[in-house]
């Protein structure tokens, strides 16, 4: 609940709709992250990921079992198509829409933060069933 609230803050001070360029930029990152997952090329998708997520999942198998475990939509599915973006000082939150293997619409929200290198890495995604209350 407290990431809920913690991502409704974050989204609410990203008023601003994302530029063109920064919204493909974003799409760009969170795809190739997509479809390492559906190669299993953890190395790949764990690439993507923010240092403060390599922190918590040090190693590149251990990212991707979480994933697999945590994340099952994001890991397997039969859609990802990229919905609104909203962007501010360097951060980009990207809402994703999810049929997952069984048929079920989910609603994925991805934050990146842009660093030092100027680089996107995936800081987060909050994952919840479409038409589920926050």
């Amino acid at each position: 609940m407290r990431a809920i609230v913690l991502l409704l803050v974050f989204l609410f001070g990203l008023a601003a709709p994302a530029s063109a360029d920064d919204v493909a930029a974003a799409q760009s990152v969170i795809r190739a992250q997509e479809q390492a997952f559906s190669r299993g090329d953890a190395a790949a998708a764990y690439s993507h990921a923010a240092p403060e997520i390599k922190q918590l999942f040090p190693q590149a198998d251990v990212f991707l079992q979480m994933v697999q475990q945590a994340y099952p939509p994001i890991h397997r599915h039969k859609s990802f198509e990229f919905g609104e973006a909203r962007a501010a000082q360097g951060r980009i939150a990207q809402r994703v829409h999810i049929v997952d293997a069984d048929g079920q619409a989910w609603e994925a929200m991805y934050t990146l933060e842009q660093q030092p290198d100027g680089s996107l890495k995936i800081t987060g995604c909050s994952l919840l069933k479409a038409g589920q209350a926050v």
